[in-house]
């Protein structure tokens, strides 16, 4: 038995709005069509069952994820040693998987909301859809709603609720204004007038900068990543990173090597660091991405400083499969993507005091990291600057590199401080507290970018606050369409 057209039509409205959300975000940037693919997803969803809402909601998670991490497959196939059948394989259940959360999501609004005050509920249960995705099974925050409205007018809530209240206020925007064109619902006008202009009343500055700039400079090495961890990859690193830091010593403040720019053990990489320090000005600080290895023989993926440096870091969240294998004893040599380099890697702890270089106090974000806001904010309460070194290699010439820098741009928003950020191949740049590039280093080159920045005092409300204050609005919001079901379901 066939679905019903009108049914097929929403089915076919969740893929394309999948589309459009992808397109929200780096490189395209085209923010408005965020609330055009909500529109598309609310349209019709209170007539469903909820066995077909979790469909419509599972198709429009394919789309997403299958045009927006399409750089999976590039990561898997180009640098995981797999072939093509098994990176499709592989890439087509990471997809499948992921768009489980919007079925689930869908699966539940229908069960448990009423039609009644619909768009409220709907906007609620899509941002605490996103919760559940950022925190269940180590959680992925990637292509959150919110993600894509850094340059739009709607970017000021950002430093007032972070980016869950951004995905809320886009969420909103779209079920009104589907309210508003096919219902003539007039009185919708209000809230989505409030929505868009309440921003342009909000302080545009809620940190204030040091007196003095800090000259950075930010490495870029472009080694080839399958030659890496190779001897000559170790040389070669060596080299380039040494010089690239002897052409830039005389200029700057603080030196910034990307995420694991000395493919070797700290202890292995020592010599190389003494020799560039020898050759350092005294008030010149350098800080590097590297592998640490301690007594009991476990690695950490840290950043430590050389020269007048204070403290070092240890990533706390790790990347699945990348940097730990999860189920290890009966994954571990199934195939070669499981047996990647590194990725047996301890996590940091949650408490970490922020490194002192140059002067000033550094939050740290390493690679994957600066995609989970509250982590990020951690860092910022203490930190006058936040600072991510990367390794986007692992991306290839897709369009990950973007969504990643976009997403290091928000979280200088949300927080107030300039975001440094050093990567090996791009794309380095150095970002102000309104989440704008001030400089920005060409992709696939090694280069090194030099420019300034500015230490940041005080804190933004999502800095002191977190994400809690938007969680439990979205929670407030579902409420009362599951108050309402349950009263229609007990009259």
């Amino acid at each position: 038995m066939g679905f019903p057209p009108a049914f097929l039509l929403q089915l076919l409205a969740a893929l394309v709005a999948g589309g459009f959300t992808t397109l929200t975000a780096s490189p395209f940037e085209l923010w408005w069509l965020g609330p055009v693919a909500i529109g598309l997803l609310y349209v019709g969803l209170h007539t469903l069952t909820p066995a077909q809402a979790a469909l419509k909601g599972w198709l429009y998670g394919v789309a997403l994820f299958a045009s927006g991490t399409s750089w999976v497959y590039v990561s898997i196939h180009d640098y995981g040693y797999t072939g093509v059948p098994l990176a499709v394989f592989l890439t087509a259940l990471f997809v499948t998987i992921l768009a489980l959360f919007f079925a689930g999501t869908f699966w539940l609004y229908r069960r448990f909301t009423s039609a009644r005050l619909a768009f409220i509920s709907f906007a609620g249960a899509w941002v605490l859809g996103e919760v559940l995705r950022t925190y269940l099974f180590t959680g992925f925050p990637w292509l959150l709603l919110g993600s894509g409205f850094v340059d739009s007018p709607l970017a000021a809530w950002a430093p007032v609720g972070g980016v869950y209240l951004l995905s809320l206020m886009v969420a909103l925007s779209g079920a009104l204004g589907a309210e508003l064109l096919l219902r003539r619902q007039w009185w919708t006008l209000v809230p989505l007038a409030a929505i868009w202009l309440i921003p342009l009343a909000l302080p545009q500055q809620w940190t204030t900068p040091a007196d003095e700039p800090t000259r950075v400079a930010l490495l870029q090495g472009n080694l080839p990543q399958l030659l890496k961890w190779t001897p000559e990859g170790q040389r070669t690193a060596a080299n380039t990173y040494s010089e690239l830091t002897r052409e830039v010593a005389d200029e700057v403040d603080l030196i910034i090597w990307p995420e694991t720019a000395l493919p070797m053990m700290e202890t292995q990489a020592r010599p190389v660091l003494e020799r560039v320090q020898a050759n350092l000005p005294p008030d010149v600080a350098l800080l590097t991405g590297i592998v640490q290895r301690d007594e009991q023989e476990r690695y950490f993926n840290s950043v430590i400083g050389v020269g007048d440096v204070e403290g070092s870091y240890q990533k706390e969240h790790l990347v699945p499969f990348g940097e730990y294998l999860p189920l290890e004893s009966i994954l571990r040599g199934a195939i070669d993507f499981f047996d990647l380099p590194m990725s047996t890697f301890t996590k940091g702890a949650t408490a970490q005091t922020p490194m002192q270089a140059a002067g000033i106090s550094i939050g740290n974000a390493i690679c994957y990291e600066i995609i989970y806001p509250q982590l990020v904010a951690r860092r910022a309460q203490d930190s006058g600057v936040i600072m991510t070194v990367s390794n986007d290699t692992w991306f290839g010439a897709s369009i990950g590199p973007h969504q990643h820098l976009q997403m290091a741009r928000l979280r200088g928003l949300e927080n107030g401080r300039y975001v440094v950020r050093a990567t090996s191949n791009g794309i380095t740049a150095i970002i102000d507290p309104n989440g704008q590039i001030v400089e920005r280093a060409p992709q696939f080159e090694t280069t090194t970018l030099t420019g300034e920045f500015y230490a940041m005092e005080g804190l933004t409300p999502f800095t002191r606050l977190g994400s809690w204050p938007a969680w439990l609005l979205a929670g407030l919001m579902l409420l009362p369409g599951v108050v309402a079901a349950r009263a229609t379901r007990q009259a």
